[in-house]
């Protein structure tokens, strides 16, 4: 049976677009793969730390070297990677918060960008260990931005999860929320056609 990680990555903790739609990409999901497991991750609720001395420093800390604080940092660290890696899908509610993603998930990101534990550099190059992963991205968006400069949210995504081994990505997107009540149903009916192909 397929185990489904959904992330919420939205500031708001209620009405917030990309909790909605992720929401219902999950549930769709669910259907197209019986019997399916779904672990939330909820980065508003259960916010993670912005990197500092103490939590860089463990992950710089050889293991059997750690002090028990940072024995407790790595745990939960790993804690995060060892709920990736036993997703086979993950799908990601990421609004865009001035061109870019959201701090809690940038965070997230910070905890499970681990050298030799997701990741490692070899002699051609880096090399993602996070593989064989289907990841979904339900971005949420006032204005349109998809397709131009302005949208660093998702390259910046790509090359994230690409560096990490999870390659097979697909975007779904609901943008002109913000652009008046036409604008935002019809952003909101592109991006359930969309879930509903999926």
């Amino acid at each position: 049976m397929a185990t489904i990680l959904q992330i919420n990555s939205a500031a708001r903790s209620q009405g917030a677009q990309s909790t909605l739609l992720v929401n219902e990409l999950t549930a769709r999901l669910q259907q197209s793969n019986a019997g399916a497991t779904v672990v939330t991750r909820n980065l508003q609720a259960e916010p993670l730390p912005h990197l500092d001395d103490a939590i860089l420093g463990t992950f710089f800390t050889p293991a059997g070297q750690r002090t028990p604080e940072q024995e407790a940092i790595n745990a939960r660290s790993e804690g995060l990677i060892a709920e990736l890696q036993a997703a086979d899908i993950i799908v990601i509610g990421a609004p865009l918060y001035n061109f870019g993603i959201s701090s809690q998930l940038k965070t997230y990101f910070d905890w499970i960008a681990r050298a030799g534990i997701t990741f490692r550099y070899t002699e051609n190059g880096p090399e993602g260990l996070v593989k064989g992963k289907k990841v979904f991205v339900v971005s949420a968006r006032g204005g349109k931005y998809q397709g131009t400069p302005n949208d660093t949210q998702t390259p910046y995504l790509k090359s994230f999860l690409g560096f990490l081994g999870m390659t097979d990505v697909s975007f779904i997107y609901a943008e002109g929320l913000a652009m008046g009540p036409d604008a935002a149903g019809a952003a909101l009916a592109s991006a359930r056609e969309a879930i509903a192909a999926v």
